[in-house]
């Protein structure tokens, strides 16, 4: 079996950066373990202390509050699950069109989750988030706020200045999940409301297997895996030095790698070729981070389109690739407002730090030979 020649699903996982796959192959040549007191056990904590540093870095965040996990979806659990106990939440507030990891997270709480709509552009309801911490306030109960900063499926931009004046000085606890974000936007995570927040490793070119959940001092108290004291007693378990590494590697890369503004721009030229072979194309949201475009052509189901496209090399996804490999129906797309019907022809293509525009001529190319068969039966069908 042929690898894909093109790849198109960076929101999924980005490619291995060459910096880390580097750091990772030397990190594999160490022995001992971090927690030990002799010389190997020193050289590979310091190695782990450095990286913290490297991700601290790239998300505004002082080193002290970096938490290494094995996944953001471990961040992200600890920070919902381990928080609403260690701050005796009365209930969770969560987004409709938040990742998997977020809603399950809230749902496993066992605590009321009152679920913010979107409108159509994406936005999360400010109004209807701000009702929810007046009611919360006025009935004495402490809510866990937890809300994505970039949607994974769409690429809108949350307005967090808005949501971190609205939830940042009352006493409720704001989590934001920051995967979407991290090394796209310039994160300041030390300086901003939220008192934790979730990063991940292969989206920025690391290997898959390593997040990091950010904590402010007074979020020290949250846990969810017991054991040994690894993490300063954040997060039990051995550190796995060399995916560490490699996350830390990356972060320090990425800046460079990751170029927003020649990204931008590789988008626009995808969405100006889609309106050429497709007049009747929608693109869904608005205000959208650089590298991502999701839309649909009516009547072209993304399931047979995705087929169409793999066949001729070409990688792309209908949205979050974190369920179990189907092609199921959008709940952000849902949110949204978007018909269902539409819904299941929408596609989406995710640029990252190696993207060029002959990958998008590329597609451009791809998707307009299956539209031209979809046209094809069509015509036969009439």
């Amino acid at each position: 079996m042929t690898k894909p020649a093109i790849y198109l699903d960076h929101n999924a996982a980005s490619l291995l950066l060459p910096e880390a796959r580097a750091a990772l192959v030397a990190a594999l040549d160490m022995v001992g373990n971090p927690s030990s007191v002799h010389g190997h056990g020193r050289a590979l904590r310091n190695l782990i202390d450095s990286a913290r540093g490297q991700v601290a870095s790239l998300a505004g965040a002082e080193r002290k509050q970096v938490v290494f996990t094995g996944s953001a979806t471990e961040a992200i659990t600890q920070a919902i699950v381990g928080g609403a106990k260690a701050f005796a939440s009365s209930a969770i507030l969560v987004s409709a069109g938040e990742h998997a990891a977020v809603l399950k997270a809230a749902e496993a709480t066992g605590l009321p989750v009152v679920t913010i709509g979107l409108n159509g552009d994406g936005f999360i309801d400010l109004d209807q988030l701000g009702a929810e911490i007046a009611r919360a306030d006025a009935a004495g109960e402490t809510l866990l706020v937890a809300l994505h900063w970039v949607n994974n499926e769409t690429g809108v931009v949350q307005p967090m200045g808005r949501i971190n004046a609205l939830v940042g000085p009352t006493r409720h606890t704001l989590f934001i999940d920051a995967v979407q974000a991290f090394g796209k936007l310039p994160l300041d995570f030390a300086g901003s409301a939220p008192d934790m927040m979730a990063v991940s490793g292969h989206k920025i070119g690391s290997p898959a297997g390593i997040g990091a959940l950010l904590v402010k001092a007074h979020a020290d108290v949250v846990r969810l895996i017991p054991g040994g004291g690894q993490e300063q007693g954040r997060r039990g378990g051995t550190e796995a030095a060399g995916l560490i590494a490699a996350f830390g590697a990356a972060a320090a890369a990425y800046d460079e790698k990751y170029q927003h503004a020649g990204l931008l721009a590789l988008i626009d030229k995808l969405e100006t070729g889609l309106r050429a072979i497709a007049p009747d194309v929608v693109i869904f949201g608005d205000e959208r981070i650089g590298n991502v475009s999701n839309f649909a052509v009516p009547g072209v189901k993304n399931a047979t389109a995705m087929m169409g496209l793999d066949l001729l090399g070409l990688s792309v996804s209908s949205g979050s690739a974190c369920s179990s490999g189907k092609v199921g129906a959008s709940h952000v797309l849902a949110a949204m407002g978007v018909a269902p019907e539409l819904a299941e022809c929408a596609l989406r293509v995710s640029l990252g730090w190696n993207s060029t525009a002959a990958d998008v001529e590329a597609f451009i190319a791809g998707f307009e030979s299956i539209l031209g068969r979809h046209r094809s039966r069509q015509g036969q069908a009439a």
